[in-house]
């Protein structure tokens, strides 16, 4: 019996299965198809990344620096409202190798780590959890003390455990155009009903345009008019769910959500892969396989961490939905030099930040 099973090697996961394994835990992990694809989210990340990372995998990862951001109510053709650093304030890296790399790490650690295995079914007993695996050669039950669910939005562990859904669901795409850019600033589109659109420059990589929005709303045809309103064509077109607001419990007695799963993502954003991470660090401390009553200690060390975070999130996104006009003197306001973290709205309460503020 293992001390850990991992349900998805994603950023989260294999995280949790490296920080688990090296503390001395016997972990598999479980991937249903290959780690890093299909590509179903952004490459912009916070330059905080690298903290997880091996150093020399940055030369390999890292594809552009960025200094700041051009919001704007409308198309490229609309007034823009930078803000920006004189330092880079955020990278963009290579998505799939990301994955690969932290999964790598993980094995590196001891865990087993098995791709296009598929988790099925979920049975949670007194003493450990049954999981039922499909792969190449058949099915298998596989069994764990503790099963760490980082499975995705819309993970099968947490439907199947019948723990809380996240508090919704967005709708995100993206896709590609092959011309490289190795432009240094981000371009945010107000556009998108509650959410936004965007334009990545990703160096040799070339350009990503996406947007999200939530259930009901056409995201293909919004996208369309993104792409077309910058007159380019995209290519490797992707979708996927984006979950925001992690519910009031991630935990069953022998089970427990990482990551999107969790919905431990940004709200202003939907970004959640350095959120998922924190996540994973304070899972493996806190978690005792062979102490059911230490996963309490996991929910309350990483609500500890990002809950502040979240909350003020959810304000930064309510914004997005405020009419244009006040869209516009906001932007206008508060554009200029900053000294945000991108992923801690809390600083914007910082000195550093207050005193670019008071210095304009």
């Amino acid at each position: 019996m293992y001390d850990f099973a991992v349900v998805g090697v994603g950023p989260a996961g294999a995280r949790f299965a490296r920080r688990a394994a090296e503390a001395g835990y016997d972990v598999v992990a479980f991937e249903q198809g290959t780690v890093g694809t299909p590509l179903a989210c952004s490459g912009h990340v916070s330059t905080d990344v690298w903290g997880y990372v091996p150093d020399d995998a940055k030369a390999e990862l890292l594809q552009n620096r960025v200094y700041g951001a051009r919001f704007r109510v409308g198309g490229p053709d609309t007034a823009a409202h930078p803000f920006y650093k004189s330092e880079e304030i955020s990278n963009v890296i290579d998505r799939v190798e990301l994955d690969r790399t932290l999964a790598a790490c993980a094995e590196d650690a001891g865990a087993d780590v098995r791709e296009h295995h598929t988790v099925v079914d979920v049975a949670e007993r007194h003493d450990a959890v049954d999981l039922t695996v499909s792969h190449a050669d058949g099915t298998e039950t596989v069994r764990a003390k503790m099963v760490a669910g980082c499975d995705g939005p819309t993970s099968r562990v947490r439907r199947q455990l019948d723990l809380p859904e996240p508090a919704e669901l967005l709708h995100g795409v993206l896709a590609f155009d092959p011309a490289p850019d190795d432009g240094d600033f981000v371009d945010v589109h107000l556009t998108a009903p509650r959410f936004f659109a965007w334009r990545i420059p990703r160096g040799d990589a070339g350009v990503e345009y996406g947007l999200a929005a939530p259930p009901g709303e056409s995201v293909n045809e919004l996208f369309d008019r993104l792409t077309g309103v910058y007159g380019v064509e995209t290519e490797h077109f992707c979708s996927g769910a984006i979950p925001i607001g992690p519910p009031e419990r991630v935990h069953s007695r022998r089970a427990f959500l990482i990551g999107d799963a969790a919905a431990q993502t940004k709200p202003f954003t939907g970004g959640g892969i350095l959120y998922g991470m924190t996540a994973a660090d304070r899972a493996a401390e806190a978690v005792d396989p062979d102490d059911p009553g230490s996963i309490r200690d996991y929910e309350s060390a990483w609500r500890s961490a990002l809950s502040r975070e979240i909350a003020l999130g959810r304000w930064i996104r309510r914004a997005y939905s405020l009419p244009a006009p006040i869209q516009r003197v906001g932007l206008r306001t508060l554009s200029g030099e900053i000294g945000v973290h991108m992923d801690r709205p809390t600083s914007f309460f910082s000195r550093e930040h207050l005193a670019k503020l008071v210095g304009r």
